[in-house]
């Protein structure tokens, strides 16, 4: 890979599950049969790791200060309010995976959030955990850059 991108053709959005595909020797799945549970399991993850990576790219700062604006970022209020403002832009197929997270019974209930925030979230997540699972990350990339922008914590030309 070069820095004008993959030098085999490859779309950048797809390198990364290539790669992780080929070490860890993965077979092709389909999200949609997971649960909306599993799928918000791995999209907190990926959603962080997205997060994390904006942070740290607004250059080098201590690691606390990372952490402040990240955890602004990944709690349930600000990934609830993030999708209520996202949910026109959702296709039909993505609007029912958020609706299967959001409405999904989860025995964990988050400790700083309401019900309805933490349910919200859970369904972002989900779109989140699926969309990375279809290896759809053009997408994710968008929807999540849309829903920065819509809160206020992104700029195209930042």
């Amino acid at each position: 890979m070069t820095a004008e991108g993959p030098k085999d053709g490859k779309t950048a959005a797809n390198v990364l599950p290539d790669y992780f595909k080929k070490t860890f020797h993965l077979h092709q799945i389909d999200a949609a049969v997971y649960s909306p549970l599993a799928l918000a399991y791995i999209g907190d993850a990926v959603y962080e790791v997205m997060i994390r990576t904006l942070v740290v790219n607004q250059g080098n700062m201590q690691v606390s200060k990372m952490h402040r604006h990240d955890a602004s970022l990944v709690k349930a209020e600000a990934q609830a309010r993030m999708i209520r403002l996202l949910e026109p832009e959702l296709t039909e197929e993505e609007a029912a995976v958020y609706k299967r997270g959001r409405n999904a019974k989860s025995v964990t209930t988050a400790k700083n959030a309401t019900v309805m925030d933490y349910r919200t979230a859970t369904g972002f997540e989900a779109l989140v955990g699926y969309l990375y699972l279809q290896e759809r990350l053009d997408r994710l990339a968008e929807l999540v850059g849309m829903g920065l922008q819509k809160i206020g914590e992104f700029h195209e030309d930042q």
